[in-house]
C-alpha cells in the first residue's frame, strides 16, 4: 500500500477503505509518513468530503492510535460530557458535581483552553494546589470512592488526533465536518465512557456560526457514537452571547459555586439542567426529563451537589 495511491484515490472522489485509513493513521503517528503527504490528503478530504463509513473508520483509527482507557472497574454507567466551547462556558464545573450527586459516576478527561477561552483544566487550577495529573489507578479509585474525577488528557490518548490537528491548523483544513467530528469523538471514545452527551454551541462566539452547521456536526458525532456502540445524545446551545455573567477562569469557578448554592445566573443554570437531565437519562438514573430535572433540583437544594464539588477538589489536592 502506498500513500501516493491513497491521496490520488481521495483526490479523484473515491471512498477510502478501512485498511487505507488505518495505514495512513498508523504510519503518520509513527512518523513513517511525512507531513507533506498527509497535508495533501487532508486537502483532498476537505474538498471531496468523507462518507459516514469513512468518518467512522477515521475516528476509530485515531481512537486506537494510543491508549484506550478501560473504565470497566468503575461501578455503574459512566457518562461523559463534551462541549465544543465558548465564552464563559464553565458548565463542567457545576454540571459534573450535580450528576455525581445523583449517582452517575463522572470519569472525565478534559482539555486546556483553545484560543482566548480557558478549558476546564485551566479553570480548576484556580484552586491552589489542584492537580489534574492523576495516574489511571488514582483516577479510577477517586471515581469509585467519591463519584467524580477529572484529569488532563494524557499524551497516550488519541495521539494521532493531536498530530493531525496541529497539521490541519497550519494547512487551512480544520473546517471540515468529518475531520472536526472525528477529532472530538476519537478522544471521547478513547476515554472509555459508556455514554456521551454533547453540547454543540452555535452563534457568533462558537466554532459553528450557523444553526445548520451545528446540527450537521451534532448529527455526525451522534452517528459515530452510535456506530461505536455508545449511547450518544447531542444538545444544540446558544453562544451568541457569553454564558452566565462571569468570564475568566477564577471568576467562572466562583459563578459555578454560586450556581451549586442555587444563586447562579438563569441561563447557565438552565443549560446545566438540560445537559444534566440528558446525562441522567443516558445513565438510566431517570426515566423522563422531568424526573431527571427534579433530581438535579433536589441535589442543589439539599447541598449535596456543592458537597460533591468540595470532596472532588479536596481529593485532587
Amino acid at each position: 500500500m502506498r500513500m501516493y495511491d491513497i491521496i490520488m484515490k481521495k483526490r479523484n472522489g473515491g471512498e477510502l477503505s478501512k485498511e487505507e485509513i488505518r495505514f495512513f493513521i498508523e504510519g503518520y503517528t509513527k512518523g513513517e509518513i511525512p507531513d507533506y503527504q498527509v497535508s495533501a490528503l487532508m486537502m483532498a478530504i476537505y474538498f471531496q468530503k468523507m462518507t459516514e463509513r469513512e468518518t467512522y473508520e477515521l475516528t476509530m483509527a485515531m481512537a486506537h492510535s494510543g491508549e484506550m482507557l478501560d473504565l470497566s472497574s468503575i461501578h455503574g454507567c459512566k457518562v461523559d460530557k463534551h462541549s465544543t466551547g465558548g465564552v464563559g462556558d464553565k458548565t463542567s464545573l457545576a454540571l459534573t458535581p450535580m450528576v455525581a450527586a445523583c449517582g452517575i459516576p463522572v470519569a472525565k478527561m478534559s482539555g486546556r483552553g483553545l484560543g482566548h477561552t480557558g478549558g476546564t483544566i485551566d479553570k480548576l487550577e484556580s484552586f491552589p494546589g489542584f492537580s489534574t495529573s492523576l495516574t489511571t489507578e488514582q483516577f479510577i479509585e477517586n471515581v469509585n470512592k467519591i463519584g467524580i474525577a477529572i484529569m488532563g488528557q494524557t499524551a497516550d490518548l488519541a495521539p494521532a488526533d493531536k498530530k493531525l490537528y496541529a497539521l490541519r491548523d497550519v494547512t487551512a483544513t480544520v473546517d471540515n465536518m468529518s475531520l472536526i467530528a472525528s477529532s472530538i469523538m476519537s478522544k471521547k471514545l478513547a476515554a472509555g465512557a459508556d455514554a456521551i452527551v454533547l453540547d454543540v454551541k452555535t452563534g457568533s462566539g462558537a466554532f459553528m456560526k450557523s444553526r445548520e452547521d451545528a446540527f450537521a456536526l451534532a448529527e455526525e458525532m451522534v452517528k459515530i457514537g452510535k456506530n461505536a456502540g455508545r449511547k450518544t445524545i447531542a444538545v444544540i446551545s446558544d453562544m451568541d452571547q457569553p454564558l452566565g455573567r462571569a468570564v475568566g477562569n477564577a471568576l467562572e469557578v466562583k459563578e459555578a459555586i454560586a450556581t451549586l448554592r442555587g444563586e447562579g445566573p438563569e441561563d447557565f443554570k438552565e443549560l446545566c439542567m438540560v445537559l444534566g437531565s440528558r446525562m441522567l437519562l443516558a445513565g438510566s438514573k431517570a426515566e423522563s426529563v422531568e424526573e431527571a430535572r427534579n433530581m438535579l433540583t433536589n441535589v442543589i437544594r439539599d447541598g449535596s451537589a456543592l458537597r460533591k464539588l468540595e470532596q472532588f477538589v479536596e481529593a485532587q489536592g
